[in-house]
């Protein structure tokens, strides 16, 4: 099974699963209840560098993950200053985008394995209601697998596109998928 987790020393690292699991989620949650105000965005940033410092996971890798959330970023900036104006919009992306790298802390920091019997023991009491806890576990595991795997793939495509020639579109994106 593919997996993004990077050895280290850091307190997340050292955290059992379930319970860095629940306190990534509340961190998130925490965010996301923050009021609509520009100072947010300051908050979101403070919050996300002092995850990332504790996690042992260091300045580099979280240079990577923002640079992998730019288009995100961007994309809900925009819709939010469409809609909601300039303050929101900031608020607002600095919040979508620090739930984001906060919830990348959690593969990064945990095993798959280990996360996927934290998962399949939160869900356990579930089955008195007839959710199937090992089903539901192993859907996470294929699309943790799945998603790096397919943006991978569509690395490759644009490198082999770019070697080519030919022009970035829609079209020449989409089909090889």
């Amino acid at each position: 099974m593919l997996s993004l987790y990077r050895p280290g020393r850091g307190v997340l690292h050292r955290m059992p699963a379930g319970p860095k699991m629940l306190l990534l989620a509340v961190a998130a949650v925490g965010l996301a209840s923050l009021p609509t105000a520009g100072w947010v965005a300051g908050v979101c940033a403070g919050v996300v560098v002092l995850a990332y410092v504790v996690s042992g996971v260091g300045a580099r890798e979280l240079g990577r993950q923002v640079w992998g959330l730019r288009w995100i970023a961007v994309i809900t900036a925009i819709g939010q200053l469409v809609f909601v104006g300039p303050e929101p919009a900031l608020a607002n992306t600095a919040r979508v985008v620090a739930a984001l790298l906060i919830a990348a802390l959690l593969p990064l920091t945990t095993r798959v394995d280990d996360m996927l019997d934290a998962l399949e023991r939160g869900l356990g009491p579930l089955c008195r209601i007839g959710m199937d806890a090992e089903r539901a576990a192993l859907l996470l595991a294929a699309t943790i697998t799945t998603i790096p795997v397919l943006a991978r793939l569509g690395a490759e495509v644009r490198e082999a596109q770019r070697a080519r020639g030919v022009r970035p579109s829609l079209g020449a994106g989409i089909v090889p998928f």
